[in-house]
């Protein structure tokens, strides 16, 4: 089934983050619970949930009934073969898409009416399959793209280094390295995006994202395009982010999959048919049945490890 790429669109919004609401959790077995306490932010009270989403294109179902959640100190993994969907319930979850069956929670309120442009108000930041950078723009400027609402002054002033905007420019800079090196990207801040290779483009692309400090991090295929060392490299970065933030992880590259999720869900033709850790997808037969057919093993399910690793 071939999903429907939607563009993004709109910037960042508001930087004023609506009051977290403290939620029961269920215990999901294998998962990590770690509690940050930073930034005046609920420990346990960031879960977000997508409940019952139904999306149709025409007389096609994309999604049918499909729930999921994830909590503040987890890796929840979306998985699923060409076609399952992956893609039309990542653009649900970002507001690409709105769903004709179904809601959004985020911190115990209702998200009705979502649009990209709303994610960054809400503390949640998204990157997608490519980099999306502005070639214009050195590194470090790329970075500060992502934090442009919250300069009092105005970003573009900023970037142009007008008077009255001098020291909302020096706060970006400094919270825009400090995100490039948290992905070991502070060493090309002076570079252009065209004269990096691609694995470090998507740092890049990462940083932009990480430099609003979200409780909730959406990646869309963080690992297409990169090598094996870059994927690990990749792995050890969202194992760390995940003791500051809900992570929710859409991936086909089963290695970076089994080592980094707490959870995963699977999609196959639009419907969950299956959620556990990954000890548990790894051995579940209407799993293997729908990457590989009951036939040849080339999904990497049966070789990836299965236990998460510990940051």
């Amino acid at each position: 089934m071939q999903q429907q790429q939607v563009p993004p669109e709109g910037g960042a919004g508001s930087a004023d983050r609506p009051g977290s609401t403290q939620l029961g959790t269920d215990s999901e077995p294998g998962s990590r619970r770690v509690e940050t306490g930073s930034g005046g932010r609920a420990s346990g009270g960031q879960r977000f949930e997508a409940s019952g989403i139904t999306v149709r294109f025409g007389g096609l179902t994309a999604l049918n009934d499909v729930s999921l959640h994830v909590e503040q100190g987890e890796v929840l993994g979306v998985i699923g073969p060409n076609g399952a969907g992956k893609t039309t319930l990542f653009n649900v979850v970002c507001g690409f898409t709105k769903p004709n069956e179904g809601s959004l929670t985020w911190r115990g309120e209702p998200l009705v009416g979502l649009r990209p442009h709303k994610l960054a108000g809400l503390g949640i930041a998204r990157t997608l399959q490519g980099v999306g950078l502005f070639a214009g723009l050195t590194v470090v400027e790329n970075v500060m793209t992502g934090l442009h609402a919250h300069a009092k002054a105005g970003f573009l002033s900023a970037l142009l280094a007008l008077p009255k905007s001098d020291r909302d420019e020096r706060v970006l800079k400094e919270r825009a390295m400090a995100a490039l090196d948290s992905v070991g990207a502070a060493g090309y801040a002076g570079r252009y995006p065209g004269s990096l290779p691609y694995p470090v483009q998507k740092r890049v692309a990462l940083a932009r994202a990480l430099v609003l400090e979200p409780d909730l991090l959406l990646l869309d295929e963080p690992a297409g395009g990169v090598g094996h060392d870059d994927m690990d490299e990749l792995g050890e970065t969202i194992r760390h982010l995940s003791g500051r933030m809900a992570v929710m992880l859409v991936e086909h590259h089963m290695d970076l999959v089994m080592s980094v999720c707490d959870r995963i869900t699977v999609l196959d033709f639009g419907k969950v048919i299956a959620n556990g850790t990954p000890a548990e997808i790894r051995e579940n037969p209407q799993v293997l049945a729908a990457y590989l057919g009951d036939e040849d093993d080339d999904s990497g399910l049966a070789d990836a490890d299965s236990s998460p690793q510990e940051a």
